[in-house]
């Protein structure tokens, strides 16, 4: 299989006040097209630093990103927009729903930054069809038109995981999508995660501190105080 996402030397710190406070330490990684990585660590080590800088929500202090060979932490603003918005979907543990929309308004989210005012008019009949199915897909076929506030955690979560797909992504970077559910709901989540990796052979990474979670992807990868300590395929 090719590599379709790596990093090399990756290298981040932040700042509290005058201290400097280092967060990578020189990352080494590369992810298979259609492999699900699980990155495990303790609170601190790093992993969710990894995933954003990954996914260009944020830029190395050193170190390069790749996406099937061409570097892409040093383009223009413009294209990573481009890249965040069309090749990476993003789940996060606290969803990041819009609490004012829809369940169905909050997928389409990714098209209508994309589209034109006029594009969207244009397309919307079909924008809100495809929003529909993948809302279908993960089991919310029935709750469209219902707010944030009117979903439970597992549906939270389930109609980010839609919002993720919504565009066609390559590639879907989960921060701790099950860290805020209780452990059959979490468990339901990563089974939708590992049926959409092996439908539409999608490249996953997901940042996790359950163990037995981490053990169902195809190999996990751990971070110790901003360094990769250890590589292991996952138990089945």
């Amino acid at each position: 299989m090719s590599i379709h996402l790596a990093a090399e030397g990756l290298f981040k710190s932040y700042h509290k006040g005058r201290t400097e406070v280092p967060v990578l330490r020189g990352v080494d990684l590369e992810v298979e097209r259609g492999e699900l990585v699980a990155v495990i660590g303790s609170s601190g080590s790093g992993k969710s630093t990894l995933m954003h800088l990954l996914g260009l929500l944020d830029g190395p202090d050193a170190g390069q990103v790749f996406l099937d060979g061409r570097r892409i932490d040093n383009v223009s603003e413009r294209n990573r927009d481009a890249l965040r918005n069309q090749t990476f979907g993003f789940i996060f543990q606290f969803y990041h729903l819009m609490p004012e929309l829809s369940a169905l308004e909050n997928v389409m989210m990714p098209h209508l930054i994309r589209q034109s005012l006029f594009g969207y008019f244009k397309n919307r009949t079909r924008l809100r069809a495809e929003a529909a199915h993948l809302l279908k897909r993960v089991g919310l076929g029935h709750r469209l038109d219902h707010k944030p506030n009117e979903l439970s955690g597992g549906e939270l979560q389930r109609a980010a995981i839609a919002r993720a797909l919504c565009g066609g992504p390559d590639i879907v970077l989960a921060d701790e999508p099950t860290g805020n559910l209780d452990a059959e709901t979490g468990q339901s989540i990563l089974e939708l995660l590992r049926d959409l990796n092996r439908e539409r052979g999608l490249t996953m990474m997901m940042v996790t501190h359950d163990p037995l979670i981490a053990a169902q992807a195809d190999r996990i990868v751990r971070l110790v105080e901003g360094r990769i300590e250890e590589w292991s395929p996952a138990l089945a």
